[in-house]
């Protein structure tokens, strides 16, 4: 007997340009093991779409009019109606000003528009699962971009609870290591990494790996100079 399929990957759309939101809908929807289970062009109607529909995944656009994608993201991650739902923030640039605060309001990454199709459904898939969509090179460069710029001062994060090694692994994640190198590093077997960042996940309260970088941040392991100028 052939097992049956696995349900599809279902996704919300929040993209305030209507070509846009069009190719991505038709890209999606003619993607096997994919669906669009709702469209919207305002922050505002992306909360009350993630509560009704609680799709795996919505795409956020991060410019739009009204509410904007960091509080419509910050709104879902922190409802409970809409608990489960992961959020993949859409920019122009794969620095934009705003991507530390998506991470912030619960986003598990960001895509950039001008990715091809094939890295959007990648994305996709990776958010779905649970996963971070923050590479290690993206990770250095956001660090090291909030390090030396003048933003507001971090919220300041409590690391008494976890231990040495958890915090050494966390330092190490904050710093953009993936698991292979952060295994190589430490001289520990990638599983033993993956059992320790499942429990800093759980001790901080954190939805998955993009949300240990900003805690390794606001916990003050991560000390990158600052540009003197």
């Amino acid at each position: 007997m052939t097992a049956d399929p696995s349900p599809p990957i279902r996704v919300l759309l929040a993209e305030d340009q209507v070509l846009v939101r069009d190719s991505l809908k038709v890209l999606i929807d003619t993607t096997p093991g994919m669906a669009t289970v709702g469209e919207t062009g305002t922050g505002t109607d992306a909360v009350l779409l993630a509560r009704r529909h609680r799709p795996d995944v919505v795409l956020m656009d991060v410019r739009m009019p009204g509410m904007d994608g960091i509080e419509a993201t910050r709104r879902i991650c922190a409802a409970p109606e809409s608990a489960g739902v992961r959020v993949l923030i859409l920019t122009t640039f794969d620095l934009d000003e705003y991507v530390y605060a998506a991470l912030r309001a619960g986003a598990s990454g960001f895509l950039i528009k001008s990715a091809r199709a094939s890295e959007l459904l990648a994305a996709i898939r990776v958010v779905a699962s649970g996963e971070a969509l923050l590479s290690p090179t993206v990770t250095r460069r956001l660090i090291a971009e909030f390090l030396q710029a003048p933003h507001p001062a971090p919220a300041v994060r409590d690391l008494n609870d976890i231990t040495q090694r958890e915090r050494d692994v966390l330092t190490l994640i904050g710093k953009g290591l993936s698991n292979a190198e952060i295994a190589e590093h430490l001289h520990l077997t990638v599983g033993t990494v993956k059992t320790h960042i499942g429990r800093l996940l759980a001790k901080l309260h954190a939805r998955d790996r993009a949300q240990l970088v900003i805690a390794a941040y606001e916990g003050g392991l991560i000390t990158i100079p600052r540009d003197p100028r």
